[in-house]
């Protein structure tokens, strides 16, 4: 058949189906020819059409087709010269997929002709090979983005009432047995009803995706019987990833919107973890598969003195170019199209660093974050980074510009080592729960900017937290030698399962401990999935390479892991239902009115304000917060101001019980508590990891057993009514309601007044 090739437009890069016909264009600034293939099936090894490109304006080539329809499969070939030595890879034997393409189909099957040069030669990659590598390339699709979004908004949650859930898709979905078989380990599955149920039951707010960009499965993983299970290996930055798709020729777009829109209608944001730090094409001895047969010199940071290789700032092989314009217009159009066309509601930036590091260092002026700030689609959704690589001056937790959330590794760690047990933890323990003033203030940032995690998908679980000391990696075939080796962890007597009683629990408290101290933090929280049911991966601290039951979340639970459940449901709900625990401020720790009450004040053992010399007390493990009612900067719709309950958070990890005496409130009116000044006032416990029956203390003291937290609310005994969205709702039928404390109150607990 006859191809009708008319000159087409530079822009925009890609392939893109206006109704008529589709426009290519595809940018390579060394190139000195471009060849676009079309094929007529995903498996291909010849196309049924090879089309040079005559036209070439501002580096981009550039061809219109009238006679190509959505679905068509395709890919580029690109002449110029193969110079390793100066930094040019060009392969005209190997095919490539478009960096623009919205669609790929199919994967790599691995052989040498992936290679732009000749495997085992003396030469290495000095040699070019010559084979056609088209047989066993993914194509890209041509897509058509009608979408019927209908009343689609975008939920629009405010930072101080954020909850994130890292999940990823087809681990969250792949066991469920109320997710339909069919659907399971896909976008579908993700959005099912079951799902759904499941995290608003939670008070989650905000689903944050393992990567979905399509991905690669390294050679040396597929090669062991292995899969690239995280997806950190990105190779497509506009296409949702086929695995996750029931259908497939472009299916997946249709699908990861369909999932959007139904997290949307039930209130909850989607969020993207996204790897524009580095490709899957590794350094100088990978494959060719996109960027590097395009133009390597502009897409990769080769090393100045000798360009054949590459800076890694990332541990992949490669870091992408972010100092040329064009690289920096492939991130930045990206993220744009994920907003604009697949309706997401934020990102979560891998090794962000690397992004920063225009000439060698991470710079907080570069020309990224200039040109995220002035953007007026990127400024307007959540930007998360994770602050730091592997290149020197990589670790740069605080030093994100404003409008930026940060992963707080600093809080991952302190939380870590206090519930541990161990000695001098009690400073950096209070600057975490209180939101990490002192990481962040100084940038003039809000306390949103904090992201608080126990644990993520890199690393332990919560349950292998309490459980190991050490890693057990052995299933990824690399002799235990990956993973982090310091992981902060205690197995409380036993490395592993164990049947002993006393064992779990304390393993079963600690991890109450972890879910209400992230739940009770200023700052924004996170929960790794399945951690609410104690998850377990058997030791593994890195199954970035286990796509199989290691690292699927099983939903089987047994008495232990459903009171874990309904407890983290119980914690998150109370953050929902009290504005001073989701401030959107630094507390100051200055007096809030005429009574001369702090809006925070910290609290030892006999009931006083902590002193500097116990600050200093390396010994001491326990610790009260104390935040009054009044202490919220929160405002309803209207401006008017949200006002809380006074609440006493108190914690004791060590291995005594501690003997704590309640603090008296002074005040004309009970802080927080509506009504007169005439009930009956006194401390009620709303959480004691310890144990499953509440108190009421009536101005006296509270013994705090080994190892566990309690949170005290102070005004009279009455219900909490929970109001105040779908989360709350679903909370509120899983606590009754409200009756949270009953009516006994133990003499043991209680010194007369």
């Amino acid at each position: 058949m006859t191809m009708r090739v008319w000159r087409g437009n530079p822009y925009p890069l890609g392939a893109t189906w206006d109704g008529m016909g589709v426009n290519f264009a595809i940018f390579s600034e060394n190139a000195t020819g471009a060849e676009l293939c079309l094929f007529a099936g995903p498996e291909d090894a010849r196309e049924s059409h090879r089309i040079p490109v005559r036209e070439k304006t501002n580096q981009v080539w550039h061809c219109y087709l009238p006679d190509v329809r959505p679905g068509q499969l395709y890919g580029w070939r690109m002449h110029g010269p193969y110079e390793p030595q100066n930094g040019h890879r060009f392969n005209p034997a190997k095919l490539l997929l478009d960096p623009y393409a919205k669609a790929v189909t199919g994967g790599i099957r691995w052989d040498d002709s992936v290679f732009g040069y000749q495997l085992g030669a003396d030469e290495q990659d000095l040699a070019r090979d010559d084979r056609d590598s088209a047989g066993a390339m993914p194509k890209c699709v041509v897509v058509d983005h009608t979408f019927a979004w209908g009343e689609d908004r975008r939920p629009n949650v405010p930072w101080n009432r954020t909850v994130f859930y890292e999940t990823h898709v087809k681990g969250m979905t792949m066991l469920h047995p109320e997710v339909p078989e069919g659907v399971r380990g896909t976008y579908l599955g993700l959005c099912s009803d079951a799902i759904l149920d499941h995290l608003l039951s939670l008070g989650v707010t905000s689903v944050e995706l393992l990567p979905v960009h399509h991905f690669v499965d390294d050679r040396m993983l597929v090669d062991r019987g292995l899969r690239n299970y995280w997806g950190y290996n990105s190779i497509g930055f506009f296409a949702p990833d086929a695995r996750y798709a029931c259908g497939g020729l472009g299916n997946q777009v249709y699908e990861f919107k369909s999932m959007v829109r139904t997290f949307h209608a039930a209130g909850l944001e989607v969020i993207l973890d996204v790897v524009y730090n580095h490709t899957a094409e590794g350094n100088h001895l990978g494959p060719t598969l996109c960027f590097k047969g395009i133009d390597n010199q502009a897409y990769y940071r080769s090393v100045p003195e000798d360009p054949r290789f590459y800076y890694d700032f990332t541990g992949t092989g490669n870091s992408l170019n972010m100092r040329h314009p064009r690289t920096l217009q492939l991130v930045m159009d990206s993220l744009r199209y994920w907003v604009q066309e697949m309706h997401v509601d934020g990102f979560r930036f891998d090794l962000a660093p690397v992004l920063a590091r225009e000439l060698f260092e991470v710079d907080r002026l570069s020309a990224f974050f200039d040109i995220i700030q002035q953007d007026p689609v990127i400024s307007q959704v959540k930007l998360i980074a994770e602050p730091w690589d592997v290149g020197p001056g990589g670790y740069q937790v605080g030093n994100f510009p404003p409008g930026w959330a940060e992963w707080n590794g600093k809080y991952r760690d302190h939380v870590r080592k206090l519930w541990k047990g161990e000695q001098g933890q009690l400073p950096d323990a209070a600057a975490r729960l209180s939101g990490s003033a002192d990481i962040y203030q100084w940038t003039q940032r809000a306390a949103y900017a904090s992201v608080n995690f126990v644990v993520a998908h890199d690393g332990f679980t919560l349950h292998d937290l309490v459980s190991y000391e050490e890693k057990h990696n052995d299933a990824n075939g690399e002799n235990n030698q990956d993973g982090h080796n310091d992981n902060i962890s205690r197995n409380w007597g036993v490395e592993g399962d164990t049947q002993d009683g006393a064992i779990l629990d304390v393993r079963f408290r600690t991890m109450r401990n972890f879910m209400a101290t992230l739940a009770f933090s200023q700052g924004v929280p996170m929960l790794a999935h399945g951690d609410e049911m104690a998850r377990s991966q058997g030791g593994n601290n890195n199954v970035y390479a286990q796509d199989n039951e290691i690292a699927w979340m099983r939903w089987d639970l047994d008495d232990r892991r459903r009171e874990l459940l309904e407890f983290t449901r119980k914690v998150f709900a109370l953050r929902h239902l009290n504005p001073v625990l989701r401030r959107r401020t630094f507390f100051r720790g200055q007096v809030i009115d005429h009574s001369g009450v702090k809006d925070l004040t910290w609290i030892r053992a006999d009931g006083n304000e902590m002193q500097q010399e116990d600050w200093q007390n390396v010994a001491g493990h326990s610790l009260g917060m104390l935040v009054h009612g009044d202490a919220t900067d929160d405002s309803d719709d209207r401006g008017r101001p949200i006002h809380g309950d006074t609440l006493l958070l108190l914690f004791n990890a060590g291995p005594e019980e501690v003997r704590f005496t309640l603090p008296m409130i002074e005040s004309g009116e009970d802080p927080g508590v509506e009504g007169r000044r005439d009930g009956t006032r006194m401390w009620s416990e709303l959480v004691n990891t310890a144990r499953e029956d509440l108190w009421h203390i009536r101005d006296g003291w509270l013994g705090l057993a080994p190892h566990s937290l309690v949170l005290l609310r102070y005004g009279r005994e009455r219900r909490i009514a929970f109001e105040g969205g779908a989360q709350a709702a679903n909370v509120a039928a899983v606590t009754g309601a409200g009756d949270l404390v009953p009516s006994q109150t133990p003499q043991a607990a209680v010194e007369p007044g």
